[in-house]
């Protein structure tokens, strides 16, 4: 098991150094005529980057001291997003870089000035030049093509690379910071009574408050969510991203969240990251009622929740039959669990409806390719036989904290009566 762990480590170390070796010849070698402080600044950039990335993650999950831990997250998690979309560009210049060779150069004044040949009459054959006449010059050669061409179109493309990826890293963060966007969505219950039509479902997942997230974050999502009105808000996972001594503080605002029924909280992967058992009594003083392996019934349907797959590491995995085992199947169901992969149980379990989170959506493009190979469902509404399943892309971002192709949402979900 060490020698796997160990072969992996060292693929994914020459991956990433063959691939910034790349960029520093790519943005920084090819730019500059030769060597100097341009080519040094940029191995220097490019290292500080990356060892802002590693000693975030690091300090992330060794529980650093809080403070160490905002200042690494910042520089080190946006490189990480601007690492992966400088890559990306530089790659697609390579498309560019013969196309812009091709283009023709602009003449040099030696070459508008050179005489034409004189035309030689139809017929007439070359006449041989006299013993006092100069033999006739051959035209001069073309001069060489520019020495600073290939210079110029290195930094054409290297300068749209480096605004492509700070624009796109940019406008990304941009779209987190500013808070996740309301989607509303409606979804047929066929056991639903009529009394039931139109009920409110708020869903969020991944709101992922962190040493980059915090309480101002959190803020932002309570008002979208109480700005719904809804009849209930499910928690569907991954809260936090840090223990409760370091992120109590940022998760207060919780304690402002508004429904008629109440609010819900399951785990996530990432609760047991950061001290599950923890967690759960926070968010019970925070007033959201936690669902471990457990189910409530409301008046006109179940609502159940399941621990998250990490937690069988503790000894404290999702149990299907002790939160859905002895519930009148005649009533519509709905259930809480953070993975999508939990799908198959539900659907083994009768369940009618089941929201999770978890996939970000993808997140950073093109993780969404990555996302949909390890889950059923990425984001959206789906049936899986009878059990139909909702994927929400998730109200902030683990890591970076940016989105590019996944924006951030809270999901309203109104359940509808078929016999309505």
């Amino acid at each position: 098991m060490i020698i796997v762990f160990l072969l992996v480590a060292l693929l994914v170390l020459a991956v990433l150094g063959t691939a910034n070796l790349y960029l520093w010849r790519r943005l920084f070698r090819d730019t500059t005529r030769g060597p100097g402080p341009v080519r040094r600044a940029g191995a220097v950039l490019l290292a500080a980057g990356w060892g802002a990335a590693v000693g975030a993650l690091v300090a992330e999950r060794t529980g650093a001291p809080f403070l160490l831990q905002r200042v690494l997250a910042w520089p080190g998690f946006l490189w990480l997003a601007l690492s992966l979309y400088l890559l990306l560009a530089v790659l697609a210049g390579e498309v560019l870089r013969p196309l812009l060779r091709r283009l023709p150069a602009r003449r040099t004044r030696t070459e508008a000035v050179l005489p034409s040949p004189a035309p030689v009459p139809v017929g007439a054959s070359p006449r041989e030049p006299g013993p006092r006449e100069p033999a006739p010059q051959s035209p001069p050669p073309r001069p060489p093509a520019d020495p600073t061409r290939r210079l110029f179109v290195s930094r054409v493309v290297a300068g749209a690379a480096a605004a492509a990826a700070v624009g796109t890293v940019g406008y990304g963060t941009y779209g987190v910071l500013r808070g996740p966007s309301v989607k509303r969505v409606t979804v047929p219950l066929a056991k639903l009574p009529r009394a039931a039509h139109g009920y409110r479902i708020a869903v969020v997942s991944d709101i992922h408050l962190s040493p980059v997230l915090g309480r101002g974050f959190a803020q932002k999502v309570v008002d979208t969510i109480n700005a719904t009105r809804p009849d209930l808000i499910a928690v569907v996972g991954d809260l936090v991203d840090g223990s409760v001594k370091d992120l109590g503080p940022a998760a207060a605002p919780l304690t402002r969240l508004t429904a008629r029924h109440g609010s819900f909280f399951v785990t996530g992967n990432h609760e047991y990251f950061s001290g599950a058992a923890q967690w759960v009594e926070e968010v019970r003083h925070l007033g959201l009622h936690p669902l471990e392996n457990a189910r409530t019934e409301l008046p006109w349907f179940d609502l159940a929740g399941v621990n998250d797959v990490q937690g069988e590491s503790e000894g404290r995995g999702p149990d299907f039959a002790r939160a859905l085992g002895d519930r009148d199947t005649a009533r519509a169901c709905v259930l809480l669990a953070h993975q999508p992969v939990q799908i198959h149980e539900a659907v083994r379990h009768g369940v009618d409806l089941q929201l999770s989170g978890h996939t970000h959506g993808g997140q950073l493009w093109p993780g969404n390719l990555i996302a949909r190979a390890a889950n059923p469902t990425v984001a959206g509404l789906e049936r899986y036989g009878d059990t139909q399943l909702y994927v929400s892309r998730g109200a902030g971002a683990w890591g970076p904290p940016t989105r590019v192709g996944a924006p951030s949402d809270i999901t309203v979900i109104e359940l509808a009566s078929l016999r309505a």
